[in-house]
């Protein structure tokens, strides 16, 4: 099967709705099933919704087309989730790479080789080339909602990405089938001018004219092991032989509301696998589900079909090569394990030391005792006597026992 990259450059903010629905936050990554229903939308448009469906939701087999998820790059930097069997790096690094989520596609490949070449962005969560600005950043948009009759006012604060000059999202497709290659590309086409995602009544979501490109040896080679690494959302088909106990995986829930013209409702929740998990299976398939609210009158189909690719052979021995050299320099000092604690006891300073503070620890106080004596025991017993109760005492009246305490208490 043909696999295609697309390039997106945004001409405004995008608004990637995010999973806990909320408008003050975004995500950075437009996933696959939001894709297919944007798809979905500009084949209805384009008049071929019905057989779009035919071809992939409602296919007895395999779709004739998979979407990835669109990604964020920078120039030629195409940043993508990393597989998570392999991320973040075992051994050690620099760099705090846990709250990165999006690595250059050449440190998927490749290894990230020595860390001072990169710099972890945690404000976007990505992984940069040292010198290079993030693709995008979050930005708030306020506005404010009023009705028709002007009785009411809703201010609110809406979150957006904006791209900086020359970033924006890459994906790739995969068909077989050169008619519908063609068609999904007019939908990319139609998409640009109408708007990806959120707020598209606002202009937002818009993109200048998608370019295209095979991708064919964009992923290198991958280990021939049966592990593949998911570039889309994935819901996992009866007929998929998955071997569990192997791979790295990581579940998220999706959500949402229905855009149709019976009306707007909200969707059912499913659990998908997300981007860059790793399953091991000899092929993968996945599967569209219904997530049509109750009582609504038609499907609503939410894509989890997988679009993945062989694991590529990732040199781990790349990673951290500064802590390498320090792991091989420690090893070269366990080599002669004898010298080196001879060399360190050897010397017998500690000894010495030793020796000399056992005498004078017993001196010290005679002599600071003998040098001084009459001074620290007079200032010491002259202070007591002048502040002693006794000389209070005894300059009072002897007629102070009538005053007295059982006295008191009697009367």
């Amino acid at each position: 099967m043909a696999l295609i990259e697309v390039k997106l450059r945004p001409l405004g903010p995008w608004r990637p709705g995010h999973a806990a629905g909320d408008r003050e936050r975004v995500d950075a990554v437009y996933h696959s099933d939001a894709l297919f229903s944007a798809v979905t939308l500009a084949m209805r448009s384009l008049g071929w919704m019905d057989e779009w469906l035919d071809a992939t939701a409602r296919a007895a087999g395999a779709p004739v087309v998979r979407l990835s998820s669109l990604f964020p790059f920078s120039g030629k930097t195409r940043l993508v989730a990393p597989p998570k069997s392999a991320w973040p790096p075992v051994q050690g690094t620099r760099l705090y790479l846990h709250g990165i989520s999006l690595v250059p596609l050449e440190v998927v490949k490749s290894g990230m080789g020595d860390d001072s070449r990169w710099n972890a962005d945690g404000e976007s969560g990505c992984l940069l080339p040292n010198g290079s600005a993030a693709p995008f950043r979050v930005s708030m948009r306020s506005a404010a909602a009023v009705d028709r009759l002007g009785t009411g006012v809703d201010p609110h604060r809406t979150a957006c990405l904006e791209f900086a000059p020359n970033a924006g999202f890459w994906g790739v497709f995969q068909t077989s089938d050169k008619t519908w290659e063609a068609r999904v590309k007019s939908a990319f086409r139609l998409l640009a001018d109408s708007g990806f995602g959120g707020e598209r009544s606002r202009g937002w979501g818009r993109a200048a004219e998608p370019t295209f490109s095979d991708a064919g040896q964009l992923f290198g080679q991958g280990k021939p092991d049966g592990l593949w690494w998911l570039l889309s959302l994935y819901s996992p088909d009866s007929g998929d032989a998955i071997d569990w106990s192997k791979g790295e995986y990581e579940a998220t829930v999706r959500a949402g509301w229905t855009d149709s013209a019976s009306g707007a409702a909200k969707k059912k929740q499913v659990r998908l696998l997300a981007e860059g998990s790793v399953l091991s299976a000899p092929v993968l398939r996945g599967r569209a589900v219904d997530v049509a609210p109750e009582g609504f009158p038609h499907p609503v189909w939410r894509n989890g079909f997988a679009l993945a690719i062989p694991l590529p052979a990732i040199q781990p021995a790349n990673v951290g090569q500064p802590f390498l050299a320090a792991a091989a320099f420690q090893a070269a000092i366990t080599e002669e394990p004898v010298q080196e604690p001879e060399v360190a006891v050897e010397p017998e300073v500690a000894v010495e030391a030793e020796t000399v503070v056992e005498p004078e620890s017993p001196l010290e106080p005679e002599l600071v005792f003998d040098s001084e004596p009459p001074v620290e025991p007079e200032v010491v017993i002259e202070a007591e006597p002048v502040l002693s109760p006794e000389i209070i005492f005894e300059s009072g009246p002897p007629d102070e026992p009538a005053v007295d305490v059982p006295e008191e208490v009697a009367q």
